[in-house]
């Protein structure tokens, strides 16, 4: 990530060195943004309200999927998490859309059903 940051701002003003943690690596590059007069878009450690809704997709997903798993193979953990994934994107109402899923199938389950 540092090399794409010096390639993308340019080899003039340098870039951070360091750690390949990413912890370390985030600060490094924050200081160094700072240095170069960048300002960025981020969300501060321990401020989810920041952006409320990756925190809501969180929050849905633990409570709805992982609080009541215990994946025994990474097999069934891509293919529980993507039916999951499939459900919240396809079928799920969301309030935020007036109850409409965010991104509905062409023909809603009920309704192929019915068609059977």
């Amino acid at each position: 990530m540092e090399e794409a940051l010096r390639r993308l701002i340019g080899p003039a003003r340098g870039g951070p060195k360091g750690s390949r943690l990413p912890e370390p690596t985030a600060k490094r590059v924050k200081d160094w943004l700072a240095r170069v007069e960048v300002k960025t878009l981020f969300i501060e450690p321990g401020s989810p309200w920041e952006n409320g809704y990756i925190e809501s997709f969180n929050g849905k997903l633990r409570d709805e999927l992982l609080n009541g798993e215990i994946f025994d193979t990474l097999l069934e953990a891509k293919v529980l998490i993507e039916r999951w994934r499939v459900e919240y994107n396809a079928i799920q109402p969301h309030s935020a859309l007036g109850y409409q899923p965010p991104a509905p199938e062409a023909i809603q389950p009920e309704k192929a059903e019915e068609l059977t």
